[in-house]
C-alpha cells in the first residue's frame, strides 16, 4: 500500500514539491553560509518525494540528547530558515493540499501536504525514520518517563 501511495503522491504533486526543496537546498549550498540548511533541504526533499511509511521526528527524541540542531542554535537556524525559505515552502505545500482536497482521492495526499507544511516551517533538528521506528522511539521514551516517575515517588 505504501508503494502505491508513494507512486500516486509523486505523480500528483509530491515530485514537484520535492524538487522545490532540492532547489532551495542547492541555492543554500551555493551560498556557503547556508550549507547547514541545504542538508536539511535534501533530507526533507527526499522525504517529500516518498513520504508514506516515513515520519519526521526530532533528533533529540530519537537520540535522547540534544545536538547542535536541536538546541538553541537549532532554534536560531529555524528562525532564519522560516524567514528565508520555510514560509514559502509551507505556502507551496498548503496550496498543493487545497488542490488535493478538491478530490476525494486526493484527501490523504492533502493531509500529507499539511504535515509537510508544518515541517517546512522548522526542519532543522529533525530526521526522517520509518513509522515503525518512530513508534518504537515514542514507546521507549514513554516507558523511560514512566520509570523515572516511579523512581521519584
Amino acid at each position: 500500500m505504501r508503494t502505491i501511495g508513494n507512486f500516486f503522491w509523486f505523480v500528483l504533486g509530491g515530485g514537484v514539491m520535492g524538487l522545490f526543496w532540492w532547489l532551495i537546498g542547492i541555492l543554500a549550498f551555493l551560498s556557503v553560509v547556508g550549507i547547514p540548511w541545504s542538508r536539511a533541504c535534501f533530507v526533507m526533499g527526499e522525504f517529500t518525494f516518498f513520504p508514506f511509511g516515513k515520519e519526521a521526528i526530532s533528533r533529540d527524541e530519537l537520540n535522547q540528547q540534544e545536538d547542535i540542531g536541536t538546541g538553541s542554535l537549532g532554534l536560531i537556524g529555524n528562525i532564519v530558515w522560516f524567514v528565508l525559505a520555510g514560509f514559502w515552502l509551507a505556502v507551496g505545500h498548503v496550496f498543493a493540499a487545497v488542490v488535493n482536497f478538491s478530490t476525494i482521492i486526493g484527501i490523504p495526499f492533502g493531509i500529507q501536504h499539511l504535515k509537510l507544511a508544518a515541517i517546512a516551517l522548522a526542519p532543522i533538528g529533525k530526521t526522517v525514520v520509518s513509522c515503525e521506528i518512530a513508534d518504537a522511539v515514542r514507546k521507549a521514551n514513554a516507558e523511560a518517563a514512566l520509570r523515572n516517575l516511579r523512581e521519584k515517588s
